[in-house]
């Protein structure tokens, strides 16, 4: 029943919203935070995967690294986008797109390598189309 249960609801907002997936995912989620029937529902094809991740991040040490350093809030990244952009723009050693690891200086090609490359040239045939008929 649980299946047919989130099925129904999914239906239901999908027509309420004209089907329109994105406000339909919107108005489940909002739906499910209130109706423990459909978060159940929703939830459970999921469960052994959101347990096994959970389960292995605290086995793992994971979970209490996190509340030692607990990462820095998003409006700070958000609010420090612009200045970063500009300091990699204005940068003189800044890394072109595409180009990445291009900055290397080209090493000079050993005696050894120019003389093997020459003999392979040498002994290579180059064959001609035929004028026969």
């Amino acid at each position: 029943m649980t299946k047919e249960y989130a099925e129904s609801k999914i239906r239901e907002a999908l027509t309420a919203h004209g089907g329109n997936v994105a406000l339909a995912r919107q108005h489940i989620v909002s739906m499910a935070q209130t109706d423990a029937a459909l978060m159940r529902a929703l939830a459970h094809p999921h469960l052994d995967g959101i347990v096994a991740y959970q389960v292995e991040r605290v086995a793992s040490g994971r979970a209490e690294m996190e509340k030692r350093h607990p990462k820095e809030p998003a409006k700070n990244k958000v609010d420090n986008f612009g200045m970063e952009l500009l300091r990699a723009v204005a940068a003189s050693d800044a890394e072109t797109f595409g180009q990445e690891g291009m900055g290397a200086k080209r090493k000079v090609a050993s005696k050894q390598h120019i003389n093997a490359i020459h003999q392979m040239a040498s002994k290579s045939q180059i064959f001609k189309p035929s004028d026969k008929k």
